[in-house]
This record gives C-alpha cells, structure tokens and sequence, in this order.
C-alpha cells in the first residue's frame, strides 16, 4: 500500500469515527466522494423545496381577505426565501456552485419535493398549507437538526423554529374559518381532502424502494426512515385533525392498539412517481415561474458586478 492510500485509509478511519461518536463533519474535514455528493444533492433538494415552495402560497397575497392575513402570508413567504438562502450556503460549503444548482433546478436535473406541484385552489389551502404541509416538514426536518454535516444541522434549527410557527399559523388560519360558514368549513375540508395524500407522500417512497436511506442512516445524516417519519406524522394529525373537526379521506384510518399506531391507506405511488417525473398538475407552471424569475432579475446580477468590479478597480488604485 502507498503512503497516499495509507493516508487515505487513515482519513476515512477518522471520517468513520467521527460518525459513530456523533460528531459533526464540517467543511474542512476530509470527507468520501459519495458523502459530498449525497449531502450536495440533499441540501439542494432541500433549497429547492423552500424556494420553489413559495409559488402556490405566494399566489394569495394579493387576494388575501384582510390586511392581517396579508402581512401574515408575506412574512411566511419572506421565510421560506430566507430558508433556501440559508440551505444554498450549506451546499456552497461542499464546493458546489448557487448558479449551477439553479440551472440544474430549471433543467430537471435537480428535483423538489413533489407537494408543491400541486395547486393552491382556496384560500383555505394556504391554511391546509401551514397545517399538513409545514406539519409534514416538521416531522421530517426536526431530526435533521442532529444531521452529521454540521453547516446542515446548524441552518435547520432555525428552520425548524421558523416552520414550527408556520404550521401553528396554519392551523389557526383553519380554527377561524371552521368557527365560520357552512361554506368556510367546505372549503377546509374540501382542501383538507386534495392535501392529505400528497402530504404523506412528502416523506419520499416507501423503505423498501428507497435507494439513498440506507446510505443516509448509515452516514447519519437521516436519523429515521421514510416510512418511521410518514407514521409519526399520521399519528399526529389524527387528534389535530378532530381538534378542528375536520375528516381525514381515509377510510381505512384507524388506531392500531397492538401497533400503538393508526394504521393508515396504502398512497398511491404512481402518481408519486409521476410527480417526481414532471407530470404533476403544476411542475410546468413551478419551473416556468423560476426561470422567468432568474431572466428577469439577470440585469440585478449584472449591474451588482459590474459594480462590485468597479469598487474594486478604485481599491486597488
């Protein structure tokens, strides 16, 4: 063995320790290929999700029904920007470049999570929203927090505490439409019926198809599977879900005493696979949307370096 290959060996020793004394791996650290790549490809999935998340909401500002629902939807949506600039200094640590992940997002390379190809029809959906689909991050990114690349971790604690609100807004959002008309409650449960599917889906496919979980628990940078999350994320909708008195389209929906679990409908996984595809209602709408924000804010990009070149030509003078 060459002393390269040595040091290598040794390298991956100290990276292996590291992961099972649950320490962090932060940007200076030797680190495998296949990590880099799988924490690259996570965090900018990740940022993707956030900014493109934006869209279905986003689209209610201007017709939200008061000046408080308002100014509470613009901050949420503030948020979630703030979320994929944090998310996109992560991936930056690991080498790749801001430009490249948004050209590899615009070109299909780089996938989102499938919820929001999906279309916000009511203004009860930006409830629902908060509700199921911040519910569902929750779930999903509270373990996150203790992930083994440590610029990761660090962003999602703010994260978490930001979407904790979202969701607690959300569901406030639909205890005051459900204290309202027969036709608000309609409109809650009719929204709570197209979400919460595509809700479950949001934790990925199931164990047994999955191919990156394994790796990812064995690298810790997951701390449960795909499957274990979608359980703990029923078994807390069930009581919110009788809270505000809405029915979740499940029948098969039932406590489980054995399990100490709901047990819960099988999704429908070829329409997630379609999805993921690009054949949702809205993948078409979602990346036309950015990439017409990326070529309409180019000349921002340009004349920020141009001038940032001239500031520094009069430096250097």
């Amino acid at each position: 063995m060459t002393a390269t290959e040595l040091a290598t060996t040794e390298l991956q020793r100290h990276f292996e320790r590291t992961i099972e004394h649950d320490q962090r791996i932060e940007p200076r650290d030797w680190m495998p290929e296949g990590y880099r790549k799988t924490m690259i490809r996570q965090i900018s999935q990740h940022a993707h999700s956030e900014i493109i998340g934006m869209q279905p909401e986003g689209h209610w500002i201007t017709r939200a029904p008061s000046l408080r629902r308002k100014a509470i939807l613009l901050a949420k949506v503030q948020d979630e920007a703030g979320h994929g600039l944090y998310l996109y200094s992560a991936a930056e640590t690991l080498g790749a470049e801001r430009t490249d992940l948004t050209d590899r997002l615009i070109s299909g390379a780089q996938k989102y999570s499938s919820i929001f190809n999906y279309p916000a029809l009511t203004f009860a959906d930006v409830g629902v929203i908060g509700w199921l689909v911040d519910g569902a991050a929750i779930c999903n990114q509270v373990p996150l927090c203790r992930s083994s690349y440590g610029p990761y971790a660090r962003a999602m604690i703010r994260i978490c505490k930001e979407e904790s609100f979202h969701q607690r807004q959300g569901f406030e959002l639909l205890l005051t439409m459900m204290r309202g008309t027969s036709a608000q409650r309609d409109m809650v449960q009719e929204a709570t019926n197209r979400w919460w599917w595509p809700a479950l889906m949001m934790f990925g496919p199931p164990d047994a198809d999955s191919p990156n979980t394994a790796q990812s628990m064995a690298w810790k940078v997951k701390r449960h599977t795909n499957d274990e999350l979608r359980q703990r994320f029923v078994d807390m909708s069930v009581p919110q879900a009788d809270a505000l008195g809405v029915t979740l389209p499940d029948p098969w929906l039932a406590w489980n005493a054995e399990r100490g679990h709901y047990d819960f409908g099988e999704l429908d996984w070829a329409e997630f696979k379609q999805v993921l595809a690009g054949n949702g209602p809205c993948n078409a709408d979602r990346i036309a949307h950015r990439r017409a924000a990326r070529d309409n804010g180019a000349w921002v990009r340009e004349a920020a370096a141009a001038y940032a070149a001239k500031h520094a030509e009069g430096q250097g003078r």
